[in-house]
C-alpha cells in the first residue's frame, strides 16, 4: 500500500530501488524523472491464483516533470508458484511490460496487451498532465498572488532575464536559482504611466513575475519597460526588488 503523503521523489527511489531491473532504464529517461513534481500510481490488471500460486500485477505509475511534460513507469509486481517472495520490474513502456509478462508466465503477449488497453480505456479518461497539474492550482505561496500557472516557468524566467538591458540586472545565482522553478505568474503593477523625461514625454510600465520553485518556496523578478531611450524606443530592465525597480524608474524619469 503506498503512502499517501510521500513525497515523489521518496516514491520514485522506492520504485526504482526494489525493482530488479532498474538499471536498464535509459539514463535520459532516468535524469528527467530526477525533477519530477508530483506523481500518481494505479492498478491496471492483476492476475491472481489460490493459495500462494503464481500471480502478476501491473500498476501505472505517471510522473508531472518541471518542464510541464509527463512521464509514465510501468511496473510489474510478480510470484512465481510456491514462492513467497514478491519481485518488481519497471519499464518505459506497454509493450515492455507485455513482454515481460507474457515471458514470465508463458502467455501471448497479444493477450497481456489486450488487458492494458482495455483498463487504459476505461479508466484513464484524463491526460497524466491534466491530473497531475490539478496538485498545483492552488499552492501555498500562490495566497499572495493567485492561482500559479505550471507550465515552462524556467525558460519563461530565462527569457525575462535574457532581455534586461540594464547592467545590474540580475546574475548568475539568480539564473540558477530559476532553473527550478515550475510554475510562475506575471502581474502588472502598474501600466503606461506617463512623465516628463528630459523634456519629453516617457511611459514606465513594472509587472512582476513570480515563480514558484521546486523547495516550495516564491522567487519575483521585477521588469520595468520604459521608452526613455534616444529613439524613444521600449526598454526593458529587470530587478532583484521592487524597491530597485522603483528607484530605476525614479532615476530614468529624474523625479524629484
Amino acid at each position: 500500500m503506498s503512502d499517501p503523503y510521500e513525497t515523489t521523489g521518496a516514491h520514485l527511489g522506492r520504485l526504482l530501488g526494489r525493482a530488479l531491473n532498474s538499471f536498464d532504464l535509459p539514463n535520459e529517461l532516468v535524469e528527467r524523472l530526477g525533477t519530477a513534481l508530483a506523481h500518481r500510481s494505479s492498478l491496471h490488471t492483476t492476475r491472481r491464483s489460490p493459495a500462494a500460486g503464481p500471480w502478476r500485477e501491473i500498476h501505472r505509475h505517471a510522473y508531472l516533470l518541471s518542464d510541464g511534460d509527463s512521464l509514465v513507469l510501468w511496473e510489474l509486481a510478480h510470484r512465481q508458484e510456491d514462492d513467497l517472495s514478491i519481485r518488481y520490474e519497471v519499464f518505459a513502456s506497454k509493450a515492455e511490460t507485455c513482454l515481460a509478462a507474457a515471458r514470465l508466465f508463458g502467455e501471448i503477449p497479444s493477450q497481456v496487451a489486450r488487458e492494458l488497453v482495455e483498463v487504459t480505456v476505461e479508466e484513464e479518461p484524463e491526460s497524466d498532465i491534466s491530473a497531475l497539474s490539478k496538485l498545483f492550482t492552488n499552492p501555498t505561496p500562490a495566497q499572495r498572488h493567485g492561482d500559479y500557472a505550471v507550465q515552462e516557468s524556467a525558460d519563461h524566467a530565462r527569457r525575462v532575464l535574457r532581455r534586461a538591458e540594464n547592467p545590474d540586472r540580475p546574475g548568475e545565482r539568480v539564473a540558477l536559482l530559476l532553473r527550478s522553478a515550475y510554475a510562475h505568474q506575471i502581474s502588472q503593477v502598474f501600466g503606461a504611466r506617463q512623465c516628463l523625461a528630459d523634456g519629453r514625454d516617457a511611459g514606465f510600465s513594472l509587472y512582476e513575475h513570480s515563480f514558484v520553485l521546486l523547495d516550495g518556496s516564491e522567487f519575483s523578478l521585477w521588469e520595468v519597460e520604459h521608452t526613455v531611450t534616444p529613439d524613444g524606443r521600449h526598454m526593458c530592465e529587470v530587478y532583484e526588488s521592487e524597491t530597485a525597480a522603483h528607484g530605476a524608474m525614479e532615476l530614468r524619469a529624474r523625479v524629484r
